[in-house]
């Protein structure tokens, strides 16, 4: 508390009133204030227009209107870099601190989007439309709340005279939703940092009431690999079948891909996961979740989870099939035949005792298994820090007081993965508090409501007033 001073000839009453006044005014909740607020969804609109996605060459243009937002809300033009990288962009802004030797708090979020045809919405998807407590846009969820809530809460330090004790630095990609080139790059140039805040993941699930359930923060991520699996015949006209067929020694290997579910692996995290899930979840699901948690060996439990989408993933490592190619023309035999097998691998687990079992549940020794695309990014879960805990329950506090936390692991991919790849402590502590039947990412009508920006609001400044102390 700050130090009251008594003035010669104050009275008793004066006195106590100057104290309650003092005591009131630090204990009283904080406000987003109005400009912040309006600042805010401003930004989010004009995110919005700027058609980040391949092909489209904005992802440069977005980030030079952010720097401007940053540069007229006090930040200095030389803490600002916007890095162009071929069609894309990253963009690093430097909130300095006192103490040099202070590792930097890295904030994270990504600029680009995936594309959104207008003839398939119900509003063009590049104009922000604020609609019946939504904002609706291609980006309004994913990520450009969170880019957009980075900076304005930002703007509303800056504006305080917040004075971290270590630098703070907003780290936006420009690719996370197709190649992660750019997340590469910024990773490996803010490896020494503290943390990393990643805006793009965490977020909290609305009941049917309108009042927040369970708040899910993410401390770890499946590793992302594409294997091609594919087989080769010599071919012939189709009036000619013979017992060479690629098609069919493709079909058979994906009968067997299908029927096979990979051991069931547990974790610190996972096991959190569903105790405390568990403990919100009404009825057999919630009883199945709380009974696995307690014994991760129940085949009852296992078989019932694994066949629930939503919570399969956090069993094991998973391996689906997503796209095929075959053949060359409709009158001949096919000289080849591919599928594409997507895994999201647990933890600790190499690919290659992935590919390894693939190659042997498929019992061909016919087929060719590779990996497609970039090379796969491994990563272990983050320590679950007490600093980080408390200080994400003092946020939430601020906006749902004692709403579950729960620490969970992504079945997806976000750019925390490379950051937790370099060994830096990633959490996923989104604002966005939505209702699942609303969440429309990479969908159509994709939308955010504008009740959770405020609530977003405090929660970053909270967050970062207490962890870049």
């Amino acid at each position: 508390m700050n130090p009251i001073r008594i003035h010669a000839g104050l009275g008793v009453t004066a006195l106590c009133l100057a104290m309650t006044t003092a005591i009131a005014a630090e204990s009283a909740p904080i406000a987003v204030p109005a400009e912040i607020s309006a600042q805010t969804l401003e930004i989010l609109k004009r995110s919005i227009s700027f058609r980040t996605f391949p092909g489209q060459d904005q992802v440069p243009e977005y980030a030079a209107y952010l720097s401007g937002i940053l540069q007229s809300g006090g930040f200095a033009a030389e803490d600002i870099t916007i890095t162009p990288f071929e069609e894309t962009a990253t963009l690093v802004a430097r909130y300095r601190g006192t103490n040099p030797d202070a590792k930097p708090i890295v904030l994270g979020g990504h600029m680009d989007v995936v594309p959104a045809l207008k003839a398939h919405w119900q509003r063009d998807p590049f104009t922000a439309v604020v609609e019946n407590g939504f904002v609706f846009g291609r980006g309004a969820a994913d990520n450009k709340f969170g880019v957009s809530t980075l900076v304005g809460t930002l703007l509303w330090l800056k504006a305080e005279g917040f004075r971290p004790s270590r630098d703070i630095l907003l780290a936006l990609t420009g690719d996370e939703e197709t190649l992660q080139a750019t997340t590469a790059i910024l990773s490996e140039q803010l490896k020494n940092s503290e943390m990393y805040l990643n805006s793009d993941a965490g977020g909290a699930n609305l009941g049917d009431d309108g009042k927040p359930i369970v708040y899910g923060m993410q401390a770890a991520e499946k590793t992302y690999v594409d294997f091609e699996v594919s087989f080769t015949s010599a071919g012939g006209h189709s009036s000619r079948p013979g017992p060479d067929n690629a098609i069919y020694s493709l079909a058979r290997a994906i009968d067997r891909i299908a029927a096979y579910r990979f051991p069931t692996q547990t974790s610190e995290l996972t096991l959190a996961y569903f105790r405390a899930a568990g403990a919100l979840t009404p009825g057999e699901d919630g009883a199945v979740m709380r009974r696995y948690a307690e014994n991760p060996a129940d085949p009852d439990a296992i078989a019932y989870l694994a066949s629930k989408p939503e919570y399969v993933g956090q069993l094991g490592t998973t391996c689906v099939a997503t796209m095929l190619q075959a053949g060359h023309a409709r009158n001949a035999l096919p000289q080849n035949a591919m599928v594409n097998v997507n895994c999201r691998v647990f933890p600790g687990v190499k690919i290659d005792s992935v590919k390894e079992t693939l190659v042997r549940v498929i019992e061909d020794p016919t087929a060719q298994v590779t990996i497609a695309g970039k090379p796969p990014v491994p990563s272990d879960a983050s320590p679950l820090r007490d600093d980080v805990m408390k200080a994400l329950r003092k946020a939430i506090d601020l906006r749902a007081p004692k709403l579950p936390i729960v620490p969970s692991m992504s079945a997806g991919a976000t750019d925390s993965l490379y950051f937790r790849n370099l060994g830096v402590p990633s959490y996923g502590v989104g604002g966005i508090f939505m209702h699942p039947k609303d969440n429309f990412a990479h969908g159509l009508n994709e939308r955010v409501p504008l009740a959770t920006f405020d609530g977003a609001l405090l929660q970053w400044h909270s967050l970062l007033t207490d962890l870049a102390r």
